[in-house]
């Protein structure tokens, strides 16, 4: 799991992008957790997204990195 990245641009000037799959459950956490999930496309186990990495989703990756796996896409 990738916890830490770069947020800045990669060569010819696009956004790095990265795989983000829901491993854990929401069941039981902070509805401000669950709604950062939904924020990010995701909300069932096993579901992963592409999205490109800037500073406001990378903020939100950070709050609940502990429910997700990060890969580079």
């Amino acid at each position: 799991m990738l916890a830490t990245f770069s947020t800045g641009l990669v060569p010819n000037n696009k956004m790095a992008k990265v795989k983000i799959t829901q491993v854990r459950s929401t069941i039981g956490r902070p509805e401000v957790q669950k709604r950062t999930i939904a924020a990010l496309g995701l909300g069932k186990l096993n579901r992963t997204v592409e999205k490109e990495v800037n500073p406001a989703m990378q903020g939100m990756i950070n709050k609940v990195k502990h429910l997700l796996v990060i890969e580079e896409a």
